[in-house]
This record gives structure tokens, sequence and C-alpha cells, in this order.
């Protein structure tokens, strides 16, 4: 029987002008040859609200700083279930979608096992996540990505 730790998280769509999604590469410490491309985002600290957090992990991993109001509502909620470091991991995360014109990533807040994890980042357009043959997470990223910049229904 697997035991799970629980946690919650905030993550964000951050999109750009021309519809692109930034997403971070990283890897796994226990499975170093496990790479995934994932949105910016984490866990929540004591006491915070998940957009309270997501405001805190995008200003932490990209230099983007906003105060949590204007991320607006979450678009989708989600728990998923995932190993990192050797431990199984059970977390309830909210996603925000946060639009700007553009923006040069700054990854100068990153913690410790973000630097020794993260390998890059890239901004992605639905199309090319529909095709690439890299691992992203969410898994359904692309559906849910292309309802959220078209506004059609929950995501």
């Amino acid at each position: 029987m697997t035991v799970y730790t629980p946690r919650r998280a905030a993550r964000v769509l951050l999109v750009n002008a021309s519809d692109r999604v930034l997403l971070f590469e990283g890897s796994d410490p226990a499975r170093p040859g496990h790479r995934y491309w994932f949105t910016p985002g984490g866990g929540l600290d004591p006491g915070e609200t998940p957009a309270e957090g997501a405001a805190r992990e995008l200003a932490e991993e990209t230099g983007l700083r906003l105060a949590p109001v204007e991320l607006g509502a979450p678009v989708w909620s989600e728990t998923v279930e995932f190993p990192f470091d050797g431990v199984w991991y059970r977390q309830e995360q909210e996603f925000f979608l946060v639009r700007v014109p553009d923006w040069a990533v700054d990854t100068a807040g990153f913690d410790e096992i973000e630097r020794a994890t993260v390998h890059g980042h890239r901004w992605w357009a639905v199309d090319e996540l529909t095709t690439t043959a890299e691992r992203y997470y969410p898994p359904d990223l692309p559906g849910r990505l292309g309802r959220a910049l078209t506004g059609s229904g929950t995501c």
C-alpha cells in the first residue's frame, strides 16, 4: 500500500500574447532520467490561500510580481498523485490563468531544490504540446489550456 504525503498547491498557466504557455523542464532526483515539463507553481505555505501561493510562486520562479487578487479565480482544480525524490504525494492543486504581453523569465528566486532539478524553460503553443513526444504535466494540459484560452466552459 502506498502512503501519500498530503500537499496543497497552486499552479499558474502563464500565457503570452502568442497564446504560448510557459513550462519549466524538470527532473526527479530519485529518477534522473525522468524528465518532464510543468507549469510554474508549487506547494502552499501554512495559512496561505491558493491565490497567495500562486502569486508567491510566480514571483519566485519567473520574477513576475502580481497581487493575489490580480490572478482572478482558478480556472480548474484537481487532485494528483505523484512521486518526487522517493516520496509519494497526493496533491490538491488549483490552476490560475495569467496573461502577459511578453515576459523575460527570471529564475533568480529558485530555491535549492529548483536549482538542482529545473533544467530550463520554454514557451509552448497548444499544438506543440499535442504533437510532442516529450512528457508534460498535467497530461491533459493541451485540452484544458485550449478551453481556458477560449473561455469555453470548465477546464
